[in-house]
Formats: structure tokens, sequence, C-alpha cells
């Protein structure tokens, strides 16, 4: 949402350092004072050029404010308001489609083949190619934070150095203890039957800006494998060799996690989490309910569902 923001704007104005073509407001800011929206938008910068207005973390509690700013004539500022995740009935999502002065854009987290386009494009602009086990790694270890991504692969492309090649063992080393640490860790700890666990990462979790939708996704993304795993396992296959064999491989410090998943889970009882999880999602998106306390109930369910294996 960030980069989208950014890119947007930045047509409009090229430096968004600039103190006489930008203006920085917070909701906070809009809050105390409503009428400094109205303000900025209707100055003119002393140096020329259309001035940009910047409202970050807006919510529904600013959607009244807008609403009326939208109705009348505003200055001639181009206005960009930054939003978290609003649903469907969100009063402030309402109030920018229905202007006809305004538009909502959808911002979503990254699916695996956006990430691979992330990733391919940032170690192009380097000179820099990774091997396909390489690719795989990052695609599953980044996850879908873009700017997180982003400051991920310039340490990569560092380490590499310009014009070089990464192999699986470079991204192992660089990426190791990445972004999504702690993302990992709440998946983990839910598909091994560890609710305080769960509890405890999830707050830190919140707190980095992890969307509630990408959370449910890396879990559902998670089971699923196990699910193949499980079916593999079911056939006739060891434990070591569907280790041995992942693809993308499996990070190292996971695989004794992993054993002890596998030791868990069985295909009849994945079945149903895997439904839970996507209908957490969709509630997510539909309901209006608070997506954190949906997300959270439906990974403490998960590790409930295996704790009781335990």
């Amino acid at each position: 949402m960030r980069e989208r923001a950014e890119t947007v704007a930045s047509s409009i104005c090229p430096d968004l350092k600039d103190p006489f073509r930008v203006a920085d407001l917070t909701a906070a800011v809009l809050a105390a004072d409503p009428a400094r929206l109205f303000d900025e938008t209707a100055q003119l910068s002393l140096t020329g050029g259309r001035r940009v207005v910047r409202v970050r973390g807006a919510s529904d509690t600013l959607a009244k404010l807008f609403a009326e700013f939208l109705e009348g004539t505003p200055g001639g500022a181009f206005v960009v308001a930054e939003a978290g995740e609003l649903a469907a009935r969100s009063s402030l999502r309402r109030a920018f489609e229905a202007a006809p002065s305004a538009v909502a854009i959808g911002c979503y987290p990254d699916t695996p083949r956006e990430l691979a386009l992330v990733i391919r494009e940032t170690l192009a602009t380097h000179r820099v190619t990774a091997s396909r086990d390489a690719g795989q790694f990052l695609v599953e270890r980044l996850g879908g934070d873009r700017l997180l991504t982003r400051s991920e692969l310039e340490k990569l492309v560092l380490y590499a150095g310009e014009g070089g090649r990464v192999e699986l063992d470079d991204a192992r080393l660089a990426i190791s203890d990445t972004a999504a640490l702690e993302l990992d860790d709440a998946v983990l700890a839910a598909a091994e039957g560890e609710p305080a666990r769960v509890e405890r990462v999830l707050g830190r979790v919140f707190q980095q800006g992890e969307s509630p939708v990408s959370i449910v996704r890396a879990l559902l993304r998670h089971m699923q494998r196990l699910h193949g795993f499980t079916a593999r396992l079911a056939a006739g296959a060891s434990v070591e060799e569907i280790l041995r064999s992942a693809r993308p491989p499996i990070f190292f410090k996971q695989e004794d996690s992993f054993r002890r998943q596998l030791g868990l889970w069985t295909e009849p009882r994945l079945r149903p989490q895997l439904d839970r999880l996507a209908r957490a999602e969709l509630n997510m998106k539909t309901t209006g309910l608070p997506a954190e306390t949906i997300c959270r109930e439906a990974m403490l369910a998960v590790a409930q569902a295996a704790r009781e294996r335990r």
C-alpha cells in the first residue's frame, strides 16, 4: 500500500521530500484539527507545481471528514490517503468510491507469482541472477510485505555483488532470519499445537503491521503443503524422503518442526482445518467483523486441534 501510494504521489511531485509541495498529515492530526485538510489542499506552492497532501493511517474515523471534503470543492492539491485493511462496508472506502473526484485503489498482499516477479525485477536491476532453488526459497521466505521484501532483496544484492549469482546456500545465509521470521514462528506454533506461543507471537506480528489476511493465508499455504506431505506419507514415503525432496526446500532450521508436525497430522485431520482457514479469510472480507479477531480465532483453533493430537 505504501509503495502504491508513493508511486501515485510521485506522479504529481517527483520529490516527495519537497517541503513546499508535499504536506504529510496523520489521522491523529486531522482528528484533532479537521480544518487542516481543507487548509493544506487550498495552499499554493511557493516554488510552483501542484501540491500533494498525504494522509497516513486513515480509517473509518475520518470517513465523515473526507465525505464532507469530497462533496465540496477541494483545493488544487492532489490528496493521497493511505489506509489499512478496509472491509467492503467501510464508511471511508464508500466515501471515496461514491465521490466523482476520488477513487479507492485496493492493495493486496503479494501472491507467490507476484512475489517471484518482484524478486526477478529487483535482482535484474543489479544484474544479479538466481538459481531455480534459490528463487523458490526466496518466494517461500519473503512473504507478503512488499517493503520488507525489497529491503531483504537489497541485502541479498549486496551479498551477491553487482552482476553476481545467488545460489540456494547464498539465499539461506543472507535471508536466514528475515522479515518472515515472526510470521513463520506463528505458523509453526499453530501447526505444532502450541496455542500459548501462537498468542504470544501473533501480538508481535500484528504490531509489525502484518495484515490478518496475509497471516491466515500463510498458515493455509503451510497446511496445504502438509496435506501434500501426509498424502505421500500415506502412500509409503518416509518422513526423511519427504523432507529431502521438498520443493521449495525446507529451511534447515525448520526440519525438526516439520518432523513433529508430520507426527501430528494426517490427511483426514487436515481437511477440516483447510476449510476453517479458507472460511476465516472469507469472513474477514465479507462480515465486517474485526479481522484480527477472526485471524486469532482461526490460528488458535488449528493449534488446539494439533494440541489434542499431542
